[in-house]
């Protein structure tokens, strides 16, 4: 089991719903580059929770699925 499914089955058990912040560290991605996928409809589907947006695990997981390419990532 790699880092990235550690931290997602920990995110699970907490609370699936992370900020923008912590779904771009989630992906190993800056949070300025996570805002342009977001801006430009990219990433992953997120939810407004008041005045924030949230991104569950489930949805970060599953987009991020989405993008890999060659070999075997499941």
């Amino acid at each position: 089991m790699d880092d990235s499914d550690k931290r997602a089955r920990v995110a699970r058990q907490t609370n699936p719903f992370l900020t923008m912040k912590q779904a771009a560290f989630h992906l190993g991605l800056s949070l300025r580059s996570f805002q342009r996928l977001q801006a430009a409809g990219t990433g992953p589907r997120g939810r407004r929770h008041g005045r924030s947006w949230r991104f569950h695990i489930d949805d970060i997981e599953a987009w991020s699925r989405g993008g890999a390419t060659g070999g075997d990532h499941d």
